[in-house]
């Protein structure tokens, strides 16, 4: 029995095409492109569509950079180009300059609730900045975008928080936002389980930690 494709998946009990989209928004996060690039070429032939593997790897740019964002688009173009997928794709973007940041503020209270608005007046005003960046930037240019729902793109930073390791303060708050968007705790743990093969173990008992502190079994 292979480990990855055979005993995990017997655990995980993932839809295939969201654990191959979750296993590649993990990817990105370690980051590891030859193995995403073999995901990747798992994903198309099991029918994930384009677009939602394009909006994967924008989801991720605010949790890892644009530096490491880049070599994945770049790989993705070319597999694309490979199996004969036209570029560009149709665009998902769906705020303006004017609208980012109120919009993203309204993302960030519908997965957070009040949080926001309490952590946001209680932010040093030296570094206010930053949380309007956040909510423009992080949420309003890329939750906001269509190929994935809210749902769907909650969960993702969820496995690109975990998946890099070192963010611990940020799994609980994104295992906080998760609950509020209807991904339980057996949800979670699903996800966990089928990330055990690419992050390791260390990353994923944290992770599991982390579910503990805010969603413990009942």
């Amino acid at each position: 029995m292979n480990f990855a494709f055979d005993e995990v998946p017997s655990e995980s009990r993932l839809e295939l095409k969201e654990d191959l989209m979750i296993v590649l928004a993990s990817l990105i996060a370690i980051p590891a492109l030859s193995e995403f690039n073999n995901m990747l070429q798992a994903a198309l032939k099991n029918g994930v569509e384009p677009v939602a593997i394009k909006e994967i790897i924008y989801q991720a740019t605010p949790y890892v950079g644009m530096g490491k964002m880049l070599d994945f688009i770049t790989a993705t173009n070319e597999i694309f180009t490979q199996n004969k997928i036209s570029l560009p794709l149709e665009p998902q973007g769906t705020t303006t300059l004017e609208d980012r940041v109120e919009l993203g503020l309204q993302t960030q209270r519908t997965i957070f609730g009040e949080a926001i608005d309490k952590g946001n007046a209680a932010t040093p005003k030296d570094y206010q900045h930053i949380r309007t960046f956040l909510s423009g930037n992080c949420f309003g240019d890329y939750y906001t975008r269509g190929g994935l729902d809210l749902k769907f793109r909650e969960l993702l930073t969820f496995v690109y928080i975990l998946s890099m390791g070192g963010a611990d303060s940020q799994v609980r708050a994104h295992i906080a936002g998760n609950l509020r968007m209807g991904n339980d705790r057996a949800k979670l743990i699903a996800v966990i389980s089928a990330l055990v093969p690419y992050i390791g173990y260390p990353r994923s008992l944290n992770a599991l930690s982390a579910l503990d502190e805010i969603a413990p079994l009942k």
